[in-house]
């Protein structure tokens, strides 16, 4: 929580340095991209629990991420309990009947025919955890005063990357999911009016037999999607 008597600025050296070589880097960051080009988005979850302080260290992760005037706009809540997974599922499958029975409009809905997606969400029960993201429209200060947060979607969008990426690197899949509108999280998870939730990450091990969507390999080239001037 911010207190206004921290509010100020104040330079400390840098506390962490890493100093590679050219080689090095180079070589860091191909290995950095052959790990993340494994990465997959899964819906087919076995049943192998995954332990709460992996969980823990993943959001953690995902804390260090920057964020407008270092305000650190999000919440996340991770649910294993089953109970409240299903209520979580039956909510967001009647959100998601709207949405395929003509809510999302033809366009959206064809968009989405080669991933093979419909109104049944039972990776919500299936995967282990499921790790809400919230974003903080405002904050409060130490003394109950309101402030504003600064760009909050772009932080939060960063922090929930950050996420995914310490997901994998775990040894773990992910499904991102936004059943829309998602109101209902905050009255079920007890978030109060000023956080929006924003996506539902299914969290856990693949099973055996997982499949993923061929499309979902086709990735775009360097040139299609990085313009260098130099």
């Amino acid at each position: 929580m911010f207190a206004r008597e921290h509010i100020e600025y104040e330079a400390i050296d840098l506390p962490d340095r890493i100093d590679l070589s050219d080689e090095e880097m180079q070589s860091a960051a191909r290995a950095f991209y052959e790990k993340m080009k494994a990465r997959h988005t899964v819906r087919d979850f076995s049943d192998r629990p995954v332990a709460r302080a992996v969980i823990e260290d993943c959001v953690r992760t995902a804390g260090t991420a920057p964020s407008g005037a270092n305000h650190q706009p999000w919440h996340f809540v991770a649910i294993a309990d089953p109970a409240f997974k299903k209520r979580i599922r039956d909510a967001a499958e009647e959100e998601e009947r709207r949405f395929y029975e003509g809510g999302a409009g033809d366009e959206w809905l064809k968009a989405l025919e080669p991933i093979g997606t419909n109104d049944s969400k039972p990776h919500l029960e299936d995967a282990p955890w499921l790790i809400v993201i919230f974003a903080q429209r405002w904050g409060y200060f130490d003394d109950g005063e309101r402030f504003k947060n600064y760009y909050v979607p772009e932080s939060t969008g960063i922090a929930t990357g950050f996420l995914l990426a310490a997901l994998h690197h775990a040894g773990l899949v992910a499904l991102t999911h936004t059943p829309n509108p998602m109101k209902f999280l905050n009255e079920m998870l007890g978030r109060p009016d000023h956080e929006k939730a924003i996506m539902i990450v299914a969290v856990g091990h693949p099973r055996d037999d997982a499949k993923v969507p061929k499309v979902a390999k086709i990735k775009k080239p360097l040139n299609e999607i990085l313009t260098v001037a130099d």
